[in-house]
C-alpha cells in the first residue's frame, strides 16, 4: 500500500529536523540538546538565553550546523536530481554520477585547482564546474540520439564511456600538480563535507533551492515521458526540448553540489529508488519527497562519518559509496533474475 504524499513528506521532514538536532549534539564535544535550542533561538531569533559554556556556541552554530545544512542542500539536490534522471531515461539504476555528468563537474574543478583559481577567485570552481557539466552533459545527449530518438540505453552507455575519458583527462592533469594541490583534489574528490561554513552554505542555497523548484515543475512532463515518446508526442509534449531542459537542470544542479562538497555518489540512485516502492511513481509526488529524503541520507551518512571511528573522521563520500555500492549491485542482480533490461 502506498503512503499518501503529504503524509510521507511531513514525516520525512520530521525525520530531518530530528536528524540534524542528532547531528548538533554527537561529535568530538557532545553539547546537551537544551543548548543547542538555546543557541540556534540565540543566533537564529536573537534571544539571549544563558549556554551552561561558552565554547558550545562556536561548536554548534559555526562549525556543526553549517556543516549539517551544507549536507542537506547537496543531498537534496542529488536527490531530486536523481529521481529526474531515473524517470527521464526509464532506469532505476541511473543517477547524475553515473550518465557522466559528476565527472564534467570534477573536470571543471580540477582545472579550477590546477590553474589555482580556487585561490584567485571566489566563483572560478563554480563556473568552471558549470560549464564542463553543462558541455559534458549535451556531449552525452548528442551520443544518445538514434534516428532522431533518445535512446535511454545509448545515453547511459555514453555517460559511461564519456565518465571514463573524462577521468582519464583528470589523472592526467594530476600528474602536473604539487602536493598541495592533490591533497586538495583528493580530499575533495571522493565527498567531504568537513570545515565547510556559512560562506558554502549561502552561496549554494539560493542556486540550489531555485533550481530544484524548477526541477520539481518538471514532474508531469516526467510522468508523461514515462508512457513512452509516442504518447508523449500525442498529447504535445516536445520530447526533445524537454529533456534537454530537465538535463541542463541536473547539470547545474549536480555541478554545484560537487563545488560544495565533492563528488559523493549513490545518493541519486538509492533514495528516488527507495521511495518508488513507499509512495509510487508519480513525479509531481517523488519529485519533492526526493529531496526531503536525499537531505535526510547524506546528514545522516555525515553523522556516521563523524562518530564511526570518532575522534577520526572517514569521508562522506566513502559511507555512501558503503551503503549504495551493495545495493547497487542488489538491483543489478534482481534484474537479471527477473530478466528484463534496464
Amino acid at each position: 500500500m502506498m503512503i499518501k504524499k503529504e503524509k510521507f513528506n511531513i514525516f520525512i521532514f520530521l525525520m530531518l529536523i530530528g536528524i540534524i538536532l542528532l547531528s548538533l549534539f554527537y561529535g568530538a564535544v557532545k553539547v546537551p540538546l537544551e543548548d543547542i535550542i538555546k543557541i540556534l533561538f540565540n543566533k537564529l531569533l536573537g534571544m539571549n538565553f544563558e549556554i551552561s559554556k561558552k565554547n558550545f556556541t562556536s561548536i554548534v552554530f559555526y562549525v556543526r550546523f553549517p556543516r549539517v545544512m551544507c549536507a542537506t542542500l547537496v543531498g537534496g539536490a542529488l536527490g531530486v536530481c536523481g529521481c529526474a534522471i531515473q524517470s527521464m531515461l526509464k532506469n532505476p539504476i541511473a543517477d547524475s554520477g553515473i550518465i557522466g555528468i559528476s565527472s564534467g563537474a570534477s573536470l571543471g574543478a580540477i582545472i579550477a585547482i590546477a590553474t589555482g583559481m580556487t585561490t584567485r577567485y571566489m566563483f572560478g570552481m563554480p563556473i568552471l564546474a558549470v560549464i564542463f557539466a553543462l558541455l559534458i552533459a549535451g556531449i552525452i545527449y548528442r551520443f544518445s540520439v538514434s534516428k532522431g530518438k533518445t535512446d535511454s540505453i545509448l545515453l547511459v552507455l555514453s555517460g559511461i564511456a564519456i565518465s571514463s575519458f573524462v577521468g582519464a583527462i583528470s589523472s592526467f592533469i594530476l600528474t602536473s600538480l604539487v602536493d598541495s594541490q592533490i591533497k586538495e583534489y583528493l580530499f575533495w574528490s571522493i565527498g567531504n563535507l568537513s570545515g565547510l561554513r556559512w560562506e558554502h552554505f549561502l552561496a549554494g542555497v539560493g542556486p540550489i533551492m531555485c533550481l530544484s523548484f524548477f526541477l520539481m515543475h518538471y514532474g508531469k512532463e516526467l510522468n508523461i515521458l514515462l508512457l513512452g515518446d509516442e504518447e508523449a508526442k500525442s498529447v504535445g509534449v516536445n520530447i526533445k526540448t524537454t529533456r534537454k531542459k530537465i538535463l541542463a537542470l541536473v547539470a547545474f544542479l549536480t555541478s554545484i553540489s560537487v563545488c560544495i562538497a565533492g563528488n559523493i555518489g549513490f545518493v541519486g540512485l538509492i533514495v528516488p529508488h527507495i521511495l518508488r516502492k513507499i509512495i509510487g511513481s508519480d513525479n509531481r509526488k517523488l519529485l519533492k519527497s526526493s529531496f526531503l529524503a536525499g537531505a535526510f541520507f547524506l546528514v545522516l551518512s555525515d553523522l556516521i562519518s563523524r562518530v564511526a571511528l570518532a575522534p577520526k573522521e572517514i569521508s562522506v563520500g566513502i559511507i555512501t559509496c558503503l551503503i549504495g555500492a551493495p545495493y547497487f549491485i542488489y538491483l543489478i542482480m534482481r534484474i537479471r533474475k527477473e530478466g528484463r533490461g534496464i
